[in-house]
């Protein structure tokens, strides 16, 4: 390493550790990103099951499989991208040029996966849905990863971290419920021949064009309002040379992140929480439509409930996390929300809901949703900011800071976690016997009834057994604080040993 480069990475070192106040206009920039994601989660796991179940005729399994194959490409691109990040150096730094590489191509493959060729067979339909939503997924993880792993690298504060993923919450329900509330109530308009607005197939043109246009201009936001933060953030290790990208390289950085008690533990628990998420996205529409049986205006209100949620839980959060603990709060707000969440589909079980119709069911129902994703959004913060602390968790015990990798791993873990929900909610529709091209005027309430029959034992067990994976995860705010601690020792002792170690009239460190 020349005496130039090692001047560089002292300064950087040295501005990453005592970076300057995040200032508004960047936090909310930061925030905003959130909204791509949002968006393609909320039109991949409610609308796309819908669209080619419902809409175009293909088997509920055959989309279900499709969408779960995915996690086939997410288990190479997610893991690759991560780590490719964390070795990269540019005078963008190493989060940057990936955030704005993904802006056209995720606009694109977004677009496309809504328009097969006429003609194609329900088996060639599949393979459509895989190959365009896996390309998604892909090129929207280039940036999701790189916007996650900076916040570790924005702030080391325990607290200060939970209030940034609050704001990225935030502006995800917005994304995720915002833009559904939109389409309901100007896209899926309703028609004499579609009375309900959403299983009308020329709407889905002007949605996924919305969409599309969204995602592209909440990537730049995102890229561009974070872009004064680059001087601050963690570079690559220039001693580590040219980055090797080999796929056992991969393989190991993966292990290692596994090794990890911690990781393992938000691991497990998104797995199992995640894959229930999938599962109520695709599903959730179904009872809406069926059991419930609201028109497109009341589906739009009822969609402004989840953004209630999170602006409640975005305050809340933080502030929870500080009384109870991080892990505490991911955990009971999980259990109890979700119990919360499902009363309504329990109740309608047994007869003892209210009616489609009601004067009080809408009501009802925005109020069980606003409270319900409010304590579901608490402990998806509380999770998120848990696993920003693993990152310099691991960095006591291996020297290295990996962010990229450890959101590589999780961005993975989620996005084929919702794959799997997807998938299970295929098979929960085959389980009960829910017919394709189903109309809610003449179905069978049995049908409605088998499927919440199998439903909610399976979203209960799901959540359940997922926060009970989060009792091995061990790091509270003392042990955070000591891990920032001995990183800080560290490196200035590194930085010392450079200085004496710098030839006579080298550049000032």
């Amino acid at each position: 390493m020349t005496a130039a480069s090692a001047a560089q990475d002292s300064a950087a070192r040295t501005a990453a550790s005592s970076p300057p106040p995040i200032g508004f206009v960047t936090r909310v920039s930061y925030g905003a990103g959130a909204m791509a994601n949002g968006i393609k989660g909320a039109a991949f796991s409610s609308y796309l099951m819908l669209y080619f179940n419902q809409v175009v005729g293909v088997p509920a399994a055959i989309v279900g499989t499709a969408l779960a194959c995915t996690l086939l490409v997410d288990a190479i691109v997610d893991p690759f991208l991560g780590r490719w990040a964390d070795v990269s150096r540019s005078r963008w730094g190493r989060r940057h040029p990936f955030m704005y590489a993904a802006a056209i191509p995720t606009t694109i493959f977004f677009f496309l996966t809504w328009f097969p060729p006429q003609g194609l067979t329900h088996v060639q339909l599949g393979f459509w849905i895989f190959a365009f939503a896996s390309a998604t997924r892909a090129a929207i993880s280039a940036f999701e990863i790189n916007a996650s792993a900076m916040a570790p690298e924005m702030t080391a504060d325990y607290n200060e971290r939970t209030r940034l993923f609050s704001l990225r919450y935030w502006f995800g329900y917005a994304g995720v419920y915002g833009f559904t509330a939109f389409s309901l109530a100007f896209i899926f308009i309703e028609s004499p021949e579609y009375p309900r607005g959403q299983l009308n197939p020329a709407s889905y043109a002007n949605f996924a064009a919305l969409g599309a246009v969204l995602i592209f201009l909440a990537i730049l936001i995102c890229a561009a309002g974070t872009h004064n933060r680059i001087p601050y953030l963690r570079q690559a290790d220039s001693t580590q040379g040219k980055p090797k990208l080999r796929l056992r390289d991969h393989v190991a950085e993966m292990f290692a992140a596994f090794r990890n008690r911690a990781f393992l533990a938000i691991f497990g628990f998104g797995v199992f929480k995640y894959t229930a998420i999938g599962l109520y996205s695709a599903i959730t529409l179904y009872f809406s439509t069926f059991l419930f049986k609201l028109n497109t205006a009341q589906l739009a209100l009822l969609t402004l409930d989840s953004l209630v949620a999170a602006t409640l839980a975005a305050p809340l959060a933080p502030i929870f996390c500080r009384w109870f603990g991080k892990r505490n709060c991911a955990m009971v707000f999980a259990v109890v929300g979700v119990a919360m969440g499902l009363t309504p589909l329990f109740l309608s079980l047994f007869g003892l809901f209210f009616e489609p119709g009601h004067p009080l069911l809408v009501p009802v129902l925005f109020a069980v949703g606003a409270i319900y994703g409010a304590m579901v959004a608490v402990s998806l913060i509380a999770t998120s900011a848990m696993l920003a602390d693993v990152v310099e968790e691991s960095a006591v015990e291996t020297g290295r800071h990996t962010a990229g990798t450890f959101f590589a791993a999780s961005s993975f873990m989620q996005q084929c976690s919702n794959a799997l929900g997807l998938f299970v909610a295929g098979l929960v529709l085959s389980w009960s016997q829910f017919p394709e091209r189903a109309d809610p005027a003449t179905i069978e309430r049995s049908v409605v009834d088998s499927l919440l029959s199998h439903y909610i034992p399976t979203v209960i067990s799901l959540w359940t057994i997922g926060a009970l994976i989060l009792l091995f995860y061990p790091i509270t705010r003392a042990r955070h604080e000591r891990n920032i601690e001995i990183l800080r020792a560290r490196e200035a002792e590194a930085l010392e040993q450079q200085q004496r170690d710098a030839p006579l009239g080298g550049p000032a460190r």
